[in-house]
């Protein structure tokens, strides 16, 4: 399983119109694969989408992508060129202790954080996290959770749900001083990066 996370930046004030032109080619486009999340920024880097595809594999991911685009009317993608100022697309690997995605209500609040990991820290960081997770999730829910295997080696992505931004403050003071979180004896990251960001309308994770 891959998961491929793409990034869009777009132009401001074009959310709704992109929300719109999106949503109505999506039904289509779900009928070869589904949309595991997508999110906008609330907090951080703003006019930002977040939309997660999940793959059995990279061949399936080019088999689908042709598939979708075949043809003199393509099903996807939507035309949203004109929206957008610039898109990043990374594939990743699910961690081992990560639920598959799917429809959930567990936010709308979602904390985005991204990692970098010094070279061949990621096994001792999927072991510690792995150990700590089961704890973890009595407070808040995982969202997802990726490594990187195909280019930006080290990276390291997580998504926590929170009910509200309030719940979010409680949860990280309550985590750590019960020594619930961080994990204990995983690898310190070089970089971190984190993002605030609710759910677009037609997320089937809410």
């Amino acid at each position: 399983m891959i998961h491929e996370i793409r990034t869009y930046n777009l132009k401001l004030g074009q959310l709704n119109e992109y929300w719109e032109r999106f949503g109505e080619k999506l039904p289509a486009r779900q009928e070869l694969s589904k949309l595991g999340a997508h999110w906008y920024t609330e907090v951080g880097p703003l006019n930002q989408m977040v939309a997660v595809w999940p793959y059995e594999s990279l061949e399936q991911r080019a088999e689908i992508r042709r598939a979708a685009e075949a043809g003199p009317n393509p099903i996807w993608p939507p035309d949203t060129s004109d929206l957008i100022v610039s898109m990043v697309s990374e594939i990743f690997l699910p961690a081992p202790f990560m639920e598959p995605l799917g429809e959930r209500d567990i936010g709308p609040i979602y904390e985005m954080r991204i990692y970098t990991y010094p070279p061949e820290g990621m096994p001792q960081v999927l072991e510690a996290w792995g150990a700590a997770i089961p704890e973890r999730l009595k407070f808040s829910s995982l969202a997802g959770c990726w490594y990187s295997e195909y280019g930006g080696t080290n990276n390291f992505i997580h998504i926590w749900a929170y009910k509200s931004f309030e719940e979010r403050a409680r949860v990280r003071a309550e985590t750590r001083e019960k020594g619930v979180w961080p994990p204990k004896g995983s690898v310190r990251p070089i970089t971190q990066e984190s993002k605030l960001l609710l759910p677009a309308p037609f997320s089937p994770m809410q």
